[in-house]
């Protein structure tokens, strides 16, 4: 993915959005950040959603059906408490990124 290191955050903080809606899992996020034209590999997504919840954004658990089982991941009270705090800083940056202007 072009420019990777500066698009990350938006990745993390698109996760923790879904996260905080309800259960998501690697290969739905997949192709959830596709469809906003992430084009994120396994191999970046996995470590990335690991490192969340190792920081307390998300907790996981498996769920079995049949053979085949999935880990799920939701927004702990600490993520909730990431993401709404972002909603502010993402609101104000988008008002100067559109408008062109800084007011700092």
């Amino acid at each position: 993915m072009q420019h990777q290191e500066l698009l990350a955050g938006f990745i993390r903080l698109h996760i923790l959005h879904h996260a905080a809606v309800g259960d998501l899992y690697g290969q739905w996020m997949i192709e959830e950040l596709a469809r906003h034209g992430y084009r994120v590999s396994p191999g970046t997504l996995y470590p990335m959603l690991h490192a969340m919840e190792r920081k307390g954004y998300l907790e996981s658990r498996i769920e079995r059906t049949g053979r085949s089982q999935r880990r799920l991941y939701t927004a702990t009270p600490y993520g909730l408490e990431g993401l709404a705090a972002a909603q502010g800083k993402i609101r104000e940056l988008f008002r100067e990124v559109v408008s062109g202007r800084s007011d700092g």
